[in-house]
């Protein structure tokens, strides 16, 4: 039997300008920027991590930019809407801040009993928060040099897929241990006419919505590359793999990606959805008060450090003292 998936381990997406990118990310979001990498597909790129203060599994949106690549569009095939908790009675909190910080919002929708608060990141990626309740055992560690503890974001809530045929998909996700839980008239600016949500069984990252589309699509800035599930060991991993593949898809061998072991394969509705495993977790290479200081490069790429380094855009990464000093 396998082992059902607790829920989204991590969202990596494409933006353009990566100063840019982490300004929004870390400044007006108040994420903590954990690991300072390189894609390792193709070393000339930045890849940036931001997650809670720890880098939980379930709180980590990832990005490429890749700064000369094309604008996209959302559109059929796609994580079409990435969503975070955040605790209820914040919304109001985030409405002035993405005012303050001139950040595009639309009006609030509820949504299977939740308020959520939709808006764009520079690069045009659809964003939402939903505000919820935080219990007191919730695995996430609020990271509050930008953002209060009581309103700080607290690891994903919930991925939107836009699918032309919903069904193969919504078979998977039962496959990998989701449970659907319900079906509601959909709202804001989605393209379908209902949208049917599936619970996976863990705290943090649990929801997966689905809405059909043939609305066409195109990958580049403000899209998402990939869904990543966590698959905690390898054994599970292994577990979901042989599961995925008996359902008729075809995913890879596992990768080393250094801080976590990945398996890649592309649904029914052509999404890119990894298996990740929880470890070794951002903290094997660089203390915990140190995550995102430096650029960390993993295995191989550490011995071409010169050649890398000269190919990457400077960046810096905001500060709560510096921003203060120059407000």
């Amino acid at each position: 039997m396998t082992d059902p998936t607790p829920g989204i381990h991590h969202v990596t997406c494409i933006a353009g300008n990566p100063q840019r990118n982490l300004d929004f990310w870390v400044e007006a979001l108040g994420l903590r920027l954990v690991k300072r990498s390189v894609n390792q597909d193709d070393p000339g790129t930045y890849h940036f991590f931001f997650a809670d203060a720890e880098g939980t599994p379930g709180t980590s949106m990832t990005f490429f930019p890749w700064e000369n690549f094309r604008q996209g569009k959302v559109g059929s095939g796609q994580v079409a809407r990435t969503a975070f908790r955040v605790p209820e009675g914040s919304l109001d909190y985030w409405q002035e801040r993405f005012e303050a910080y001139d950040v595009p919002y639309s009006d609030r929708v509820e949504r299977f009993g939740e308020t959520v608060l939709p808006f764009e990141d520079p690069d045009g990626l659809p964003v939402e928060l939903v505000a919820v309740e935080i219990p007191d055992d919730d695995p996430t560690v609020p990271w509050t040099a930008f953002v209060p503890e009581e309103h700080a974001i607290r690891g994903f809530h919930s991925v939107t897929l836009w699918l032309a045929d919903p069904e193969p998909t919504e078979d998977l996700l039962r496959t990998m241990g989701l449970t659907e839980v319900g079906t509601e008239q959909a709202q804001g600016d989605t393209p379908g006419d209902e949208r049917t949500r599936f619970a996976a069984a863990g705290p943090v990252g649990k929801y997966v919505d689905i809405l059909p589309t043939i609305q066409g699509g195109r990958q580049g800035h403000g899209t998402v590359h990939h869904v990543a599930f966590q698959t905690p060991t390898d054994g599970e991993q292994e577990s979901m793999r042989t599961a995925v593949r008996r359902a008729g898809l075809n995913p890879t061998a596992q990768i080393d990606r250094h801080w976590f072991r990945s398996v890649y394969f592309r649904e029914f509705g052509g999404v890119l959805f990894e298996l990740a495993t929880n470890g070794p977790g951002y903290d094997s290479d660089e203390p915990l008060d140190e995550l995102g200081e430096r650029l960390v490069l993993p295995g191989k790429f550490d011995a071409r450090r010169e050649e890398i380094e000269a190919q990457l855009t400077d960046i810096e990464v905001p500060r709560p003292g510096e921003v203060a000093a120059e407000d």
